[in-house]
This record gives structure tokens, C-alpha cells and sequence, in this order.
């Protein structure tokens, strides 16, 4: 656990609040807003939401960061990511989401930003120098 880079690991954190504003604030905020079923209309307490948000991002990073070890090679902390999300978080957004109904549409939506997360999440822990 020593070995891990926490600035690394703070900065994988900090891509996936970017990614999110992204995402989520601009590119498919009424399509992610409509298939939720939240009005956009309607803010919840966003100190909150944002620290919540962000203290668990970090937590994925870093446990994400001991997965892949100390020192990963690039190529294999992004691929590593790229099936984290896609196969593990996705697929499991995939189940609850086929219980609650829930669109397809959403489905790809919110699996997409978690498959893009943790590909920045390596990216940036395979990217980081030692």
C-alpha cells in the first residue's frame, strides 16, 4: 500500500469529476435527465451531492490504484480500466437496471461514463511517473 501514488490517485479522482461535468452537465444532460426521471428543474443539495460524489471517486481510485499495483505498465492500467467498467460496474448497473425497468438508453448512458471513468482512472495511474 506504500507504493501507491496518492497524488496519482487524487488526479484519477479529479478526471472523473471532469468526465462527469462533462457528461452528465453538457453532452447528455436532457437525455440522462429525461431516461432518470429527474427534473432538471429541481437541484438537490449540491455541497452534499458533490462531496458525496467526489469522496466516493476517490475511493474507487484508490482501490482501483491496488488493483493494478504499483507502477503499471499504460497499456495495461487503461485496459484493465477499460474492463472495469465495462464488465464489472456496467454489467452490474446492467442488472439493477433490468429489475427497475429501467431504459436501455440510460443503461448506456451511465455505463458509458463509468466505462470512460475507470479507462481515465489508467490512464492516468498507468500515465504517472514513479
Amino acid at each position: 500500500m506504500e507504493d501507491i501514488q496518492l497524488w496519482a490517485v487524487l488526479a484519477a479522482a479529479m478526471s472523473s469529476f471532469v468526465l462527469g461535468s462533462l457528461w452528465y452537465g453538457f453532452v447528455f444532460q436532457r437525455l440522462w435527465a429525461r431516461e432518470a426521471g429527474v427534473d432538471p428543474e429541481k437541484v438537490p443539495p449540491l455541497l452534499r451531492t458533490f462531496v458525496g460524489a467526489f469522496v466516493l471517486s476517490l475511493l474507487a481510485a484508490f482501490v482501483f490504484a491496488l488493483f493494478l499495483g504499483p507502477s503499471p505498465q499504460f497499456r495495461f492500467a487503461v485496459g484493465a480500466g477499460v474492463l472495469a467498467g465495462l464488465c464489472w460496474v456496467a454489467t452490474s448497473f446492467g442488472i439493477n437496471y433490468l429489475f427497475a425497468r429501467r431504459s436501455m438508453k440510460l443503461f448506456l448512458l451511465d455505463g458509458g461514463y463509468h466505462t470512460l471513468q475507470f479507462t481515465l482512472y489508467g490512464a492516468v495511474l498507468g500515465a504517472w511517473p514513479v
